[in-house]
């Protein structure tokens, strides 16, 4: 018996979300997101620390069940869908790590192989050679046979990209490509993207909080505040927003609190009321 495939998706988008809200205990983290992602475009979802982006990407990978609403992935809910379901899904979609997350004790070869070698029968000759067009694509054939331990930042998000496009996924997510990278590494990372989206015609999601690169590879942005999408649109849409809270994001302004300072003295002494 065959595993159920997920339905077609007719809509254009390949990820639709609905209503989805999160609460970790009393805490509320997402609350009410509605958000379309578009088939074969790059989707760049930028926000503040603490706005929920992390969060959002988690339910959007399954790796998270949301207190409410729904997630349609490729056609298929994600929150509700059977363990074959998300099996299959998951096998459609590459993920490249912030930090790489490479098998240390593996070498690079070896790492981009183990999708390969664990959900497909290939032979042995036809898994090296779809490592190496894929290290050749990200430019790491000359790094097939070293060890994680051996390779700089950009060369590690390198590897990690290569093993995430491996089974040619149609679904691409990156969570914070650029960071710790250098200028020039990381614009080398953006233009990979773009190829990626361009060659395989790869539907890419990319959490980052550099505005130089997500305006850059973005088709569509959307700007996260605690919790809600405060405007999703092209690059152009969002640059013209009027939401003072984008503006301030897009021009690194310091947010404004507002401190009760008799509630604050209370805190800080341990007094509840």
């Amino acid at each position: 018996m065959t595993s159920p495939t997920p339905s077609l998706n007719i809509t254009g988008n390949a990820i639709e979300v609905r209503k989805l809200t999160v609460d970790y205990g009393a805490r509320r983290i997402l609350s009410n997101i509605d958000l379309d992602i578009p088939s074969g475009k790059v989707s760049v979802i930028m926000g503040g620390s603490g706005t929920g982006k992390s969060t959002l990407l988690r339910c959007i990978l399954g790796l998270k069940l949301p207190t409410s609403g729904s997630i349609h992935m490729l056609g298929t809910d994600i929150t509700t869908a059977t363990t074959a379901q998300l099996y299959q899904l998951r096998k459609q979609t590459g993920v490249a790590f912030q930090g790489g997350a490479l098998f240390s004790s593996m070498s690079v070869a070896e790492n981009i192989q183990l999708a390969l070698r664990e959900h497909t029968n290939l032979d042995e000759s036809t898994i090296q050679i779809m490592t190496r067009i894929k290290l050749d694509m990200v430019d790491m054939l000359h790094a097939e046979h070293l060890m994680p331990s051996e390779l700089s930042g950009g060369m590690t998000k390198r590897a990690a990209l290569a093993r995430a496009i491996i089974m040619d996924p149609k679904l691409l997510f990156f969570d914070e490509p650029s960071a710790g990278l250098d200028p020039s590494t990381s614009a080398e990372l953006d233009e990979l993207i773009l190829l990626l989206r361009d060659s395989l015609k790869m539907t890419i999601v990319v959490v980052t909080h550099e505005l130089e690169s997500a305006f850059k590879i973005a088709d569509q942005i959307s700007i996260m505040g605690k919790g809600i999408i405060l405007a999703t649109g092209t690059p152009e849409e969002i640059r013209a927003s009027a939401d003072p809270e984008v503006q301030g994001l897009l021009h690194r302004k310091p947010r404004e609190t507002v401190v009760d300072t008799e509630a604050h003295l209370k805190a800080l002494v341990g007094e509840t009321s």
